[in-house]
């Protein structure tokens, strides 16, 4: 370990399979386009977009020990993040399966199955271990994601091992939005969630971004970012609120821009921009990588 602290990113580490047609399709169809496997996952795709703002970050999460696991750690490593935190286990290695049409993503699976089993485990080398304890808690940047469990996270919430961290919180998806809830009382911890997620987590439908985001701070989160696809998104802490309209731009794929954005948020951040700079380059980058016209991993 050097004296400067990596960013750790924690949750799903597996392999993407994304289909994509170029035509909108309806449950049913069968039609041709491209498939492309990458490595994947919030806490990876966070980290691989913080090794391209020159960041140094390390992952935690479990591996399998097979094959499939060996070669994803490998591709990980070769993206410039730290490796060697990962848990092995016996399971195969995880998998997220989606497909994408003209107008977005049209249905997704996650098999965070290995993530799932390891439970607790995953967090041994930041709570006994070489990156920290809980007396002598990490004091670095931790991104964590919904991934894991709900118990899980209701348990870093309030770990003494994390009372140091600077926490980022993202859901991974609407379906489990509701696991973050417990940061909601977190001091210091920051939200990355989209309009649909903020309802879930308050129980009621919300108007935009900012409503979004003013009513999150109001029932006790420290820092939020609320996105609403091409709508305005909105940065709230503290009393400011800060709001930005993504460019209107026609997207070439979706899978992974809420993690782009959130690795540029918090580069951004780190590197001393004020609020409405950092939102800007969040949507920057979440710009860019939808509008990428090549799919950044070669189809297998």
């Amino acid at each position: 370990m050097s004296a400067e602290l990596p960013i750790l990113c924690i949750g799903a580490v597996l392999w993407d399979v994304i289909g994509r047609a170029p035509r909108p399709m309806a449950p049913g169809d069968d039609r041709p386009g491209r498939i492309a496997r990458r490595p994947g996952g919030v806490a990876l795709n966070v980290a691989a977009a913080l090794a391209r703002h020159g960041l140094r970050p390390a992952v935690l999460g479990a591996v399998g020990r097979d094959a499939e696991g060996a070669a994803l750690i490998a591709a990980t490593a070769a993206l410039g993040i730290e490796t060697r935190w990962l848990r092995r286990g016996a399971r195969p290695t995880d998998i997220y399966m989606a497909i994408e049409d003209a107008t977005g993503l049209v249905a997704a699976i996650a098999d965070a199955g290995g993530l799932e089993a390891a439970g607790a485990a995953v967090l041994a080398p930041l709570i006994d271990g070489p990156l920290g304890a809980p007396d002598r808690p990490f004091a670095g940047t931790v991104v964590l994601d919904g991934n894991l469990l709900p118990g899980l996270l209701a348990g870093i919430a309030a770990h003494p091992a994390f009372a140091a961290a600077d926490l980022r919180v993202a859901p991974a998806s609407p379906g489990k939005a509701e696991r973050i809830a417990p940061f909601l009382a977190r001091p210091g911890a920051t939200l990355y969630l989209n309009r649909a997620e903020a309802g879930l987590i308050l129980g009621r439908e919300l108007a935009d971004a900012p409503t979004a985001a003013a009513a999150l701070r109001a029932a006790g989160a420290a820092r939020v970012l609320v996105t609403d696809g091409a709508r305005a998104a909105a940065f709230a802490s503290d009393d400011r609120l800060v709001a930005a309209c993504p460019a209107p731009v026609e997207a070439a794929h979706v899978t992974g821009a809420g993690d782009a954005l959130m690795a540029a948020h918090i580069a951004a951040e780190l590197g001393g921009a004020p609020a409405g700079a950092a939102l800007a380059a969040a949507l920057a980058a979440a710009t860019r990588h939808v509008t990428a016209e090549d799919d950044p991993c070669p189809s297998r």
